[in-house]
């Protein structure tokens, strides 16, 4: 079957689309990436994201669900053109959107505890405008079922990475970073979680000190040029969610708006240059997965190789950090075992949606905390829809 991805991080670059063929099913499914491109958003479009994923009223919420709808549909039909494939010929369309509220830490509410998180990206208009099936807002089922709804992705890890007889930490860095350690292949002690930001603090600095020159530091070259502050590193890392325990997840109601004004007052009060600055930040992404690795993955066991995906895996100093502060396990990208770095998470969502097609769960408790494994997301038909459905 042939499925699209689509997935907008939480860096809100733009929409990740992958064009991928898959057979088998459950865990013995099996990934061919056909395409992958980012459609960037139009200009804007990133700061009324952030405004409004923080202090958003009800009514621009409501219209850039359905704006972002369109948006998403025109990505799918773009990867489609730029594989020279037929639309008719893609069966599925498995679509994360774009999430602009997440809060995994339950609260009170009479005699419930509420978590809940919030995708937008209507799929309804990416079903109509494309004419394919569309499977949508797939955390949901995990907070019901008492998970945390993310990270989701240890579910395609395992598939690509799991080795017998060796244990493996595969490392996203996009907006924020997680992390699944993958022992032994054995799928039910898989451990994963968020592990503090990723490039989301970096490209708001560099967009705040540059005047919104540069949106992102490109190879981690201006940080490749600074020192690390020792006081900003030590506040950085001080935050409670770097040594909190797993199950957790986080986003940028922690490590957004209110962690860059935090940053910029010391930068200020302490007098640190903008080179230092930079790459005092991006030490802390680095040194903050490490650090959960070293204290919440190797007390279960041995590592023997740790593979880095995601847009931060084209940072090299962010490699560079992590290789010096863990020198006995070897770090590598996914390029080096021949997957495509930032097409992994739009991959997974096809695999997603492709799974609960098959009515089977592609969750993993041991990863999110749920109760046990659910069958995820919402079916958006298209008209003829009972044609691809077995009977």
């Amino acid at each position: 079957m042939r499925v699209i991805g689509l997935i907008s991080g939480t860096s809100t670059d733009g929409i990740d689309a992958a064009l991928v063929d898959i057979k088998g099913k459950g865990l013995n499914s099996r990934l061919k990436l056909i395409a992958y491109k980012t459609y960037p958003y139009p200009k804007g479009l990133k700061e009324r994201i952030i405004n409004v994923s923080t202090k958003g009223r009800v009514d621009e919420i409501c219209h850039l669900n359905f704006y972002l709808g369109e948006l998403f549909s025109d990505a799918a039909k773009a990867i489609v053109r730029d594989a020279k494939i037929k639309i008719e010929n893609v069966a599925l369309i498995g679509s994360h959107g774009q999430t602009i509220h997440h809060i995994p830490e339950a609260k009170k509410e009479g005699n419930f505890s509420i978590r809940s998180t919030l995708q937008i990206a209507e799929p309804s208009v990416i079903a109509e405008r494309t004419g394919i099936t569309v499977v949508a807002d797939f955390r949901p089922r995990d907070i019901a079922a008492g998970g945390e709804g993310a990270p989701l992705t240890p579910y395609l890890h395992y598939i690509f990475f799991n080795q017998p007889k060796k244990s493996t930490v595969v490392v996203n860095i996009g907006g924020i970073s997680n992390i699944t350690y993958i022992p032994d292949r054995d799928f039910n002690k898989i451990a994963a979680f968020d592990t503090g930001p990723g490039n989301m603090l970096i490209d708001a600095l560099v967009h705040s000190l540059t005047n919104g020159k540069k949106g992102i530091d490109k190879g981690g070259a201006i940080a490749s040029k600074g020192n690390i502050n020792d006081y900003l590193i030590s506040h950085l890392m001080s935050h409670p969610f770097i040594n909190k325990r797993p199950p957790k997840t986080t986003g940028r109601e922690a490590f957004g708006a209110v962690m860059l004004k935090d940053v910029l007052r010391i930068i200020k009060n302490k007098r640190i240059s903008a080179k230092d600055a930079i790459a005092t930040v991006t030490a802390f992404t680095a040194f903050s997965i490490i650090h959960n690795i070293k204290r919440f993955i190797l007390s279960r066991g041995d590592v023997d190789a740790i593979f880095v995906g995601g847009g931060g895996s084209r940072n090299k100093t962010i490699l560079n950090l992590m290789q010096e502060a863990i020198d006995a396990v070897p770090v590598f990208v996914f390029e080096d075992v021949g997957y495509n770095s930032k097409a992994i998470e739009a991959m997974a969502f096809a695999l997603f949606a492709y799974e609960t097609m098959q009515n089977i769960p592609s969750n993993c408790p041991t990863a999110t905390g749920a109760r046990h494994s659910v069958v995820m997301g919402k079916i958006v038909p298209r008209r003829n829809f009972i044609s691809i459905v077995k009977r």
